[in-house]
């Protein structure tokens, strides 16, 4: 999501559903309390991006498992009829299950500040975990991930929100959120089981995808988290999503694409890489397997402009609000 301020979103991976909360009067990065928690194959390394420009400044807010299947080409169409959603997989569990990939570039609608009805040729929605799918679509189900929500810290065990030296709290400024602590395996662990029942709830509802938001928070943590952290951290998530037949993109962090198959990421939810000049990044690390958000008509126009005809491109209003509201925006052209 953006950060605040910035027009970038969450590092690219951090913010869009921040900002809703603090309209919608959820308790986090999205539209609810403890919700919108902001996440293959061998591929070519892109350059790296540099790591922590989460948005362009431009004054708007910044809005464990079993093995996995090999992902199929297959769009995710009604996939609560066919995923098996009993028992929650844990540790050391194999109940694999396929994996459904999205679509290249196809219709897509970004929708974690409210679900409503998709407009016409859209076949790709993201909408946060405590709203339910679209019927017929592809649906990516948003996490929060590496953060809590604001005013969630005290659902969390003290000693898995990061501190500083002095025993304060680690926080995202913009949106209020302290991180988490993933800096050690046996903390990984514990902070993953936590959002691995999220996951798995997104499952149970038929969703396709997960998003887990966030993955640039380490940028953040004044050098306490490093990028290794992140990625040891992801990989928990994403064989806990594989385990429950669901795919797992990368929320923006350009700079970690590179390590896509180390982490097990499938696709990339990617914010403003048109503003940013990140969408080749991505489409090269992804096989252009990408959906993108754009939060101006510059950046818009910059990402159609290069990747009109291979990504899944939007641009939606920062606060990522619903239609009837006066913030709304969605342009696809």
């Amino acid at each position: 999501m953006p950060a605040m301020g910035v027009s970038r979103v969450g590092g690219l991976g951090t913010a869009v559903g921040a900002c809703l909360a603090l309209v919608l009067g959820a308790t986090g990065c999205g539209p609810s309390p403890d919700s919108s928690e902001r996440a293959g194959s061998s591929v070519p390394t892109p350059t790296a991006s540099s790591g922590s420009h989460d948005t362009p400044v431009s004054g708007t807010p910044k809005a464990d498992g079993g093995a996995s299947a090999g992902p199929s080409e297959a769009v995710g169409s009604a996939t609560a009829t066919a995923r098996t959603t009993a028992g929650t997989p844990s540790k050391g569990t194999s109940a694999a299950k396929t994996v459904r990939l999205p679509p290249r570039h196809a219709g897509f609608d970004y929708q974690i500040g409210g679900a409503y009805p998709p407009p016409a040729g859209v076949k790709i929605v993201s909408r946060d975990r405590t709203a339910s799918p679209a019927p017929g679509l592809y649906n990516i189900c948003y996490v929060n991930a590496f953060q809590s929500q604001p005013g969630e810290s005290s659902s969390w065990p003290s000693d898995l929100l990061l501190r500083d030296g002095d025993g304060e709290k680690v926080v995202d400024e913009d949106w209020g959120e302290p991180l988490l602590d993933i800096r050690t395996a046996a903390k990984r662990e514990r902070v993953a089981e936590r959002v691995g029942r999220w996951i798995d709830g997104c499952a149970d509802k038929g969703f396709d995808a997960v998003e887990p938001d966030n993955y640039d928070s380490y940028t953040r943590s004044s050098d306490l988290l490093s990028a290794n952290d992140a990625v040891a951290f992801i990989a928990l998530l994403s064989k806990r999503a594989h385990a429950r037949g669901l795919a797992i993109g990368q929320k923006n962090t350009a700079e970690l694409t590179g390590q896509r198959k180390k982490a097990g990421l499938d696709f990339a939810v990617a914010e403003e890489c048109g503003a940013w000049d990140e969408c080749g990044t991505y489409a090269d690390a992804f096989d252009d397997r990408v959906v993108v958000i754009e939060y101006t008509d510059a950046g818009l126009r910059k990402a159609l402009s290069g990747y009109g005809d291979r990504l899944s491109i939007v641009r939606r209003d920062v606060m990522v609000s619903k239609p009837g509201s006066a913030d709304y925006v969605r342009k696809v052209g």
